[in-house]
């Protein structure tokens, strides 16, 4: 079989089952056969940037692989950024770049797209994804096929494939399944032992969830556990959205100052603190109201379990809730918890609109015609998403990169099939928000809130005294129309409304509504979040 099919043959059985590129002329090869064989369906966008976050976006929402295609240089070396989020928030892309062949290699010439040495790009992608293979020798490349592969779903983490331009019609043998993780079962038993017998004798436990919960595909298990355990389950900022389908004893989501004080106190508070899946970033705990003493918590993450003041090393999350589950009965007692109340009845008058009264819009159509997924960026509009029920959600919330929201939402619908609410600000939208023109090709018909203060505002609130986080007012809306969408700019709540039943009404095309905010005006949850920054950052 032909290089190229195979590495496509490889990926589809692993669980991808689309690619989003850019194609370019040492990629030009293997887009074709990508192309012809139709293996998996190609969706090509209009700048790198947004091939990396769509994949992203998929591989975030489907807990599985995705794949981003560009080609040598200049478009692999353009992706890093959205390549770099991925890694840092663990989810699995698989880059393919195109690359020279062995021939133009050995001429001795410069070659164009080439930066300091034709190497230059593999090493950079090795900072950035836990495994790479180039693919320049028939007779290795289905082990390294193979073994890249299998580190993205072990690892849950990009991975960089190279493809020089004259192997990808090369024949090559049989790609293997990736090889099973590897673990001590004794160790496993002895661990989950010990974790049991940590959570009975704590007076207040809590179980506090993630993103890799999702990664790995563990959201069903992991309610379970939760019941059987009686343990109230916080997410972390970042793994919000976690578990929105299920019915575990769900309370809401940690965020220290900047969030609700009951939920504070209990994850605070908890002399049994188990975290499944966490990312211990400040994103999730620089905000605490009170330090947390991670030595006295149960850590179960990057493929290892940290109890107190040691460690079980090569402990698989899925291989773990799997053995908690079969040492832990199913519950005798119902068990309830308080869920937070969200906010609902937004007025249809002519008051301005804001990010809070946003929220309560959107809390006021998932109420009334089901929950819809969501793609946010960073900024208030992600803040704002703390105010809305919890629904499936894609979002930096570690990495906090700009331009992740529209080709993220974009990658949801392609991987999907269900029409997303896509959260963006003005900043972000004027980075990556034109992929939006790519959804007539493709059928793909979200529905955009544009938070537009014309203004850097979230920048704002830590350094007011700058004039350069003032933007100019594109408008936005009337643009729309050019792209293949249709477009409307609001201002007060009666208008954001009608706006936003007359976009769900309508499919077939995007919609944007861009929501017009004075200056200043912060959703309460961002505002909070603010204030503990400065408070946890001010001289001592």
């Amino acid at each position: 079989m032909r290089m190229t099919e195979a590495l496509l043959h490889a990926l589809q059985r692993a669980g991808a089952r689309e690619i989003f590129g850019i194609p370019g002329d040492f990629a030009l090869p293997y887009f074709r056969i990508v192309e012809e064989t139709g293996i998996l369906p190609l969706y090509t966008l209009s700048h790198e940037p947004g091939v990396g976050f769509a994949a992203d976006g998929a591989a975030r929402i489907r807990g599985g692989l995705a794949v981003a295609a560009v080609t040598y240089g200049a478009g692999a070396l353009n992706m890093v950024n959205s390549v770099a989020s991925a890694f840092a928030e663990k989810s699995p892309v698989v880059v393919l770049s195109g690359g020279p062949g062995k021939g133009e290699s050995a001429s001795g010439l410069l070659l164009h797209h080439q930066a300091k040495t034709l190497d230059s790009q593999f090493r950079i992608y090795s900072e950035i994804t836990c495994d790479q293979a180039r693919l320049d020798d028939v007779a290795r490349a289905p082990a390294d096929i193979a073994r890249v592969i299998g580190s993205a779903l072990r690892h849950s983490r990009p991975v960089y494939i190279e493809l020089p331009r004259d192997m990808v019609a090369a024949e090559i043998g049989e790609v293997p399944a990736p090889p099973p993780a590897r673990f001590d079962p004794d160790a496993l038993d002895a661990c989950v032992d010990e974790i049991l017998e940590r959570l009975s004798k704590a007076r207040s436990p809590a179980l506090l969830v993630d993103v890799e919960v999702r990664r790995f595909g563990l959201e069903a298990k992991t309610a379970e556990l939760a019941r059987r355990l009686a343990l109230p389950v916080v997410t972390c900022f970042m793994g919000r959205g976690l578990l929105s389908d299920s019915d575990a004893p769900l309370v809401g989501t940690y965020m220290g100052v900047a969030g609700l004080p009951e939920i504070t106190r209990l994850v605070e508070s908890s002399d049994g603190l188990f975290l499944l899946g966490v990312i211990v970033s400040d994103t999730n705990f620089a905000v605490s109201e009170k330090a947390i003493d991670l030595r006295k918590t149960i850590q179960a993450l990057d493929g290892r379990v940290t109890i107190g003041y040691h460690t079980y090393s090569d402990i698989p999350l899925a291989a773990l809730v799997d053995r908690l589950l079969e040492k832990t009965p199913p519950a005798q007692r119902s068990f309830e918890v308080s869920r937070p109340a969200f906010p609902r009845g937004m007025p249809a008058d002519d008051e301005a609109i804001g990010p809070d009264d946003i929220a309560t819009l959107v809390n006021d159509l998932m109420a009334e015609r089901g929950k819809m997924p969501i793609a946010s960026d960073i900024g208030d509009c992600l803040f704002t998403a703390m105010d809305i029920e919890h629904t499936a959600l894609v979002a930096p919330g570690y990495y906090a990169t700009m331009g992740f929201g529209v080709p993220a939402g974009l990658g949801l619908q392609a991987a999907t099939g269900e029409r997303p609410l896509i959260l963006v600000g003005d900043g972000a939208f004027q980075m990556t928000g034109w992929e939006l023109g790519n959804c007539r090709r493709y059928g793909w018909d979200p529905i955009v809130l544009l938070f537009n203060n014309a203004s850097w505002e979230m920048l704002r609130t830590f350094q007011p005294e700058s004039r350069f986080n003032d933007l100019d007012d594109w408008n936005f809306a009337s643009m729309a129309a050019g792209l293949g969408g249709d477009g409307v700019r609001v201002r007060t709540r009666r208008e954001m409304k009608a706006a936003l039943d007359r976009a769900v009404a309508t499919r077939g095309r995007f919609q944007l509504i861009e929501v017009m905010i004075p200056r200043g005006v912060l959703s309460n949850t961002l505002r909070r979040f603010v204030a503990g920054v400065k408070r946890l950052n001010a001289p001592k």
